[in-house]
């Protein structure tokens, strides 16, 4: 399971011009699941991302974590994190799992979330969406599950 987690202001995702998430300060959480994910892998991104230290302290480091600062999360599936595109012009997405194993997964990693943080907004999955986002630093950090030590 591959995050793509970025530090924001504000975020927003759309359908079709309707606003389906948004949240202020926190995180966005583009979110790709691989065809031989499980819960375990779920358990260690919400983890990590409840307890990652890319948040300002009061001295203008990077040392709080969401849960200190009370951030929202919004959370947004996100197939293409599986695209390879190390041979020819258009990216294999043989790693990504398909949608009827996906879903659940992606749905168990919102279930976890809700639990773990204080606000938490999403997008639809298979769905075109619109995401906007005011990135805070930048700062964008990629979170893998097989890359844990």
């Amino acid at each position: 399971m591959r995050a793509v987690l970025q530090r924001v202001t504000r975020a927003c995702v759309r359908v079709d011009e309707n606003v389906l998430g948004e949240i202020g300060s926190g995180f966005v959480v583009l979110l790709g699941v691989a065809h031989d994910d499980t819960e375990s892998d779920i358990k260690y991104l919400v983890e990590k991302i409840a307890t990652i230290r890319i948040f300002d302290d009061a001295d203008g480091r990077m040392n709080l974590s969401i849960e200190e600062v009370g951030g929202a999360v919004l959370i947004v599936s996100q197939f293409t994190l599986y695209g390879d595109a190390r041979r020819g012009r258009r990216p294999s997405w043989s790693e990504a799992a398909q949608p009827e194993v996906a879903e659940p997964l992606y749905e168990s990693f919102v279930q976890l979330a809700r639990r773990s943080f204080k606000q938490v907004a999403t997008g639809s999955f298979r769905s075109m969406m619109q995401v906007e986002l005011v990135n805070d630093g930048p700062v964008t950090i990629l979170l893998d599950s097989r890359k844990k030590f």
